[in-house]
């Protein structure tokens, strides 16, 4: 675990080594339960832990759904944004129903949005006819200071945090949050529908 130098933010980075733990993992005993046990061990440290996933759905992916709470799917508004997203909403429910009863959709979040295509409106369009009730209402634009913060080495509150996409991620931040201690109240108070939290932020 390294320390950012940003305050209250830790970082695990992935590694070369990375590369061969999917090879590694489909002979160990219980190689879906690797990441949830390790986390066990720290999570009462953070208030928030974000595990983020390759765009694909092998064993790495797998660990990361049975040691999440909820899962945040972000959408490019591209062509083929919903490509193998009915694959991927079946493994969650896989997930929940074998290995972890607790995993629940947090939301999609829409990125890359342009509103001057037609593509972009067409895959938002889309994208609410199956999520109405999961989508969060901060959409990440299309920025070239979000294309260009990676090459520098620095997130884009540090590269530039005047910048649409800096103002974009902030909101979707307070979003999580807000709707994170919504359920909070919720469960305090014996009642937690999921559905209803999502309604009241809006529609990964």
């Amino acid at each position: 675990i390294i320390e950012t130098g940003i305050e209250n933010l830790s970082l695990v980075p992935a590694t070369i080594e990375l590369a061969g733990a999917e090879v590694e993992l489909v002979t160990a005993i219980a190689r879906e339960q690797k990441l949830k046990k390790a986390l066990q061990e720290i999570k009462e440290l953070y208030d928030y832990i974000i595990i983020d996933c390759p765009p694909s759905l092998g064993l790495l992916t797998l660990n990361a759904l049975t040691a999440a709470d909820s899962v945040l799917i972000p959408i490019q508004c591209e062509y083929y944004a919903l490509e193998g997203l009915g694959q991927l909403l079946n493994t969650i429910k896989l997930v929940n129903r074998h290995l972890n009863p607790r995993l629940e959709l947090e939301g999609v979040v829409l990125t890359m949005y342009d509103p001057r295509t037609n593509l972009s409106i067409q895959v938002v369009d889309e994208v609410k006819k199956h999520f109405s009730h999961n989508i969060f209402k901060t959409i990440i634009p299309r920025n070239v200071r979000l294309s260009e913060a990676p090459s520098f080495g620095k997130p884009i509150g540090a590269y530039d945090s005047r910048s649409r996409g800096a103002e974009a991620y902030r909101e979707l931040a307070r979003e999580v949050i807000l709707s994170g201690e919504e359920e909070s109240r919720q469960r305090a108070g014996g009642i937690i529908t999921r559905k209803g939290r999502r309604n009241q932020t809006g529609e990964h």
